[in-house]
């Protein structure tokens, strides 16, 4: 049993479909339910009845009528009045039939002599009826648009009923209306005063509109705020009519289904006039009914009343005319199909009135039915288009971020990074929220996987700001936004994701000192296009590059000649042209990693100024050119670090300015004694190689701190390691010691000592000399450390603090 509950849903689901019938289908809608009464009304007297047909006998025939020929009777009369006595004239006709032959006699006259049409007219104008409302609800419930048409329905009156489009519509009316009000108002200050101050206040005014409706003392329709809840309602509206654009725009089945059924319209609104005004004149009040009954009743014809003739001929008349209608307008529904192009649909006067100029045009069914929309009400269309724009998307996702990272929790998000500086690292966002410029004391803002970021004026509020990372996202940097960015930003790290060019804003950063570019960056994407931007950065020292490059490009040896550091991650790609490094002549570090050079490159030999190189990671078999190192003068840092090199040449003594050193992860065996005349060293790293012994002449290196030799095959350390009095840090792990000098208490400056990995039965108790050396800077195991006497072992453990 049907309940009221679903009657009333049904109800409702039968009234929403109101959107998409235009005015001639609502007429329809009436007509058809006036044709639809005349039918009920017609058969309803039909049937109430008793006697449709009211038959009486005919006793006088002339001329194959039942009638009597008066006129000639009365000429008959007047000419034979002298002759005889007069005719007598019937007066009444008395009949002497009994009821039930009466009838018998009416029910044979109703089937054998009444008109099929003036019988079966109620039910003609039914069926009628019936086939009109089936057509015009056709296309509503046919399989493949039903679904299509409901889910239009219920994606319209959730955009009719949102609270976003309610706003975005009145975003569009204020600024409209405090438009007229900010010209005015630019007119009387440029009137009233000549200075170019005003002048540039008006325009700024001109150029943001919501403050020229603050000075108007007008609220701002953005002040305002949608609740969560509003927000990710609209949020899945946007992702609806998404999905039902993809689905329905491609198609024109809605469409055409529409079309049909308003041609089987047309063409039973023809074939209905063509034959029911000419049955019309079968329907008449008397019927001459003759049949051979008179073996029952005596007579053999008989005159018929049909009782109900002038009210169908009335009846008749109201439904072709109702017809006729039906028809006019069907006709202009094809018209209006056929000559309109119904297959588009441009937004284009609402994109000049509003903010949303980026509402695209729509094409077949998606198309068809907005047109239907308007011609219920434009405005269904106008609040339907606020969900086709990307701009009114990316605002609503913007109050959607705003309410979701308040304040607090954006301060909870903020930590000191290895340089000790305030750092907010926001990853996978939709946005940069609003309030991230409320947070003053950020430092270094990191920005990691945010689609389509944009800087708003209200960047400048972040006083502190001097470094920018935008890692796999794109930047989008508004002029006044840029101002504050070129006077203030410093250090700038960009990673890309897909192959692109430097963003034109970079190079507005003329005090920017650092630039890290990593990913997709090919030389074709630095050549001379961007070069008057390169040579803008007058201030940029470091230059770090990570990417896929077959030579250094010319745009940064060319146009930064002032680099002092240039850094080049090649990622294992073979870097092939180094000559053109000559000019960069004030480099004083330079970094080649993962560039398959496989020797040292000649061209670093000219420059003269460079304090530091590192050749990480380059397949590097021999540095026989090392020789060469000894005309950089200046040189005090080499990174030779992550290679395949087997030995080291003796002419790595003439480096006497060295003072750090790194051979780590490479094959070197053995350690040639002139090494040890780079007595400025006070960094060697050689761990990760091959080797068994050290010398003696280590003792030289007198101002070494640093020094490693983990994971060799090490058995013995010489004396003259601990006469190098300033160590601080020794790594001898993963070696073969069998024993730790007593010695190693000598070193009263050891911050760090890595023991582990040996074959140590016991630890000197001489450590105790190492006044600064903590428990947790002793890696060493556990079970050695119970050989060492109690003093030491408890003044290591009151140590805490840590490396």
């Amino acid at each position: 049993m049907i309940t009221l509950t679903e009657l009333k849903c049904l109800a409702d689901a039968q009234s929403s479909y109101h959107i998409l019938k235009p005015w001639w289908d609502v007429f329809w809608y009436y007509i058809t339910l006036v044709m639809l009464l005349v039918a009920v009304l017609a058969g309803a007297l039909q049937l109430t009845q008793s006697r449709v047909l009211c038959c009486l006998p005919c006793k006088v025939e002339f001329d194959s009528h039942c009638t009597v020929p008066w006129h000639l009777l009365r000429a008959s009369v007047n000419a034979s009045s002298d002759l005889g006595p007069p005719l007598p004239f019937p007066l009444q006709i008395q009949n002497g039939l009994h009821r039930q032959q009466y009838s018998y006699i009416d029910a044979v006259c109703y089937e054998k002599q009444l008109h099929w049409f003036a019988k079966f007219f109620p039910y003609l104008v039914l069926l009628h009826t019936l086939i009109f409302a089936a057509c015009s609800n056709f296309w509503l419930h046919y399989p493949s648009t039903s679904s299509r048409l409901e889910h239009f329905v219920a994606i319209l009156h959730k955009c009719f009923d949102s609270p976003w489009t309610t706003r975005a519509l009145s975003e569009t009316v204020a600024e409209q209306s405090v438009r007229p009000l900010t010209l005015s108002k630019s007119k009387v200050l440029l009137s009233s005063s000549g200075c170019s101050a005003d002048a540039d206040a008006n325009k700024q005014s001109l150029s943001y509109p919501q403050a020229g409706m603050e000075s108007a003392g007008i609220e701002s329709p953005t002040s305002s705020v949608l609740d969560k809840k509003e927000g990710e309602q609209a949020k899945a509206i946007f992702e609806k009519v998404k999905r039902f654009r993809m689905h329905v725009e491609q198609k024109d089945i809605i469409y055409r289904v529409y079309l049909k059924q308003i041609i089987v319209k047309v063409i039973l609104f023809v074939f209905i006039i063509s034959y029911v005004p000419y049955f019309l004149t079968y329907i008449t009040l008397e019927i001459d009914c003759s049949i051979d009954v008179q073996a029952f009743t005596g007579y053999k014809r008989y005159q018929c009343v049909y009782s109900l003739a002038e009210i169908f001929k009335v009846l008749a008349s109201f439904y072709v005319i109702l017809v006729i209608l039906y028809g006019f307008t069907s006709s202009y529904s094809l018209w209006w199909m056929l000559r309109s192009s119904l297959k588009q649909y441009s937004f284009e006067a609402l994109r000049e009135k509003s903010n949303y100029s980026d509402i695209p045009d729509v094409k077949n069914d998606f198309a068809f039915i907005l047109h239907l929309a308007d011609q219920y009400d434009p405005l269904y269309s106008k609040r339907f288009s606020i969900f086709l724009s990307e701009v009114s998307e990316n605002k609503l996702k913007q109050i959607n971020l705003n309410n979701e990272w308040t304040v607090e929790k954006l301060k909870s998000k903020l930590v000191k990074n290895a340089q000790d500086k305030v750092e907010l690292h926001l990853f996978m966002l939709n946005g940069l929220p609003d309030n991230i410029f409320e947070l003053t004391e950020i430092e270094v803002l990191s920005l990691e996987l945010i689609p389509e970021v944009k800087l708003p004026p209200t960047v400048s509020q972040l006083v502190n700001l001097k470094e920018l990372h935008v890692y796999h996202s794109s930047l989008v940097v508004d002029h006044p936004a840029l101002a504050f960015l070129e006077e203030n930003l410093k250090v700038l790290r960009l990673k890309f994701t897909e192959m692109g060019k430097i963003p034109r804003w970079v190079f507005h950063l003329k005090n920017l000192k650092e630039l890290y570019l990593s990913g997709c960056v090919l030389p074709e994407q630095l050549s001379t296009t961007q070069s008057e931007g390169f040579q803008d950065l007058k201030n940029l020292r470091t230059l770090y590059l990570k990417s896929s490059l077959p030579r250094i490009p010319q745009v940064i040896t060319d146009l930064l000649p002032f680099l002092q550091k240039l850094s080049l991650n090649n990622e294992g790609s073979k870097l092939v042209v180094l000559n053109n490094l000559k000019k960069m002549v004030n480099l004083k570090s330079l970094e080649l990693l993962s560039c398959d050079l496989e020797r040292i490159p000649h061209s670093i030999f000219s420059l003269n100024n460079l304090h530091e190189l590192d050749l990480k990671e380059n397949n590097l078999k021999t540095v026989e050119e090392i020789i060469s190192f000894q005309h950089l003068q200046n040189l005090s840092c080499l990174k030779l670090w992550h290679n395949s090199i087997a030995y080291i040449p003796a002419q790595i003594g003439a480096l006497s300015n060295l003072e750090q050193l790194s051979l780590d992860h490479n094959n070197i065996e053995n350690l040639p004694l002139q090494l040890f005349l780079c007595t400025k060293l006070h960094y060697l790293d050689l761990s990760y190689n091959h080797l068994t012994f050290i010398p003696e002449e280590i003792q030289y290196l007198s101002n070494l701190q640093y020094f490693a030799v983990t994971n060799n095959n090490i058995e013995m350390l010489p004396d003259g390691l601990f006469q190098c009095k300033k160590l601080q840090c020794l790594l001898l792990g993963k070696n073969s010691l069998m024993s730790l000098s007593p010695h190693v208490g000598e070193l009263s400056n050891l911050t760090h000592l890595e023991l582990i990995g040996n074959y140590l039965e016991t630890l000197p108790p001489e450590l105790e000399g190492c006044q600064s050396l903590k428990r947790s800077c002793l890696i060493v195991e556990e079970n050695l450390l119970n050989t060492l006497p109690p003093p030491v072992t408890e003044r290591l453990q009151t140590c805490l603090d840590k490396c």
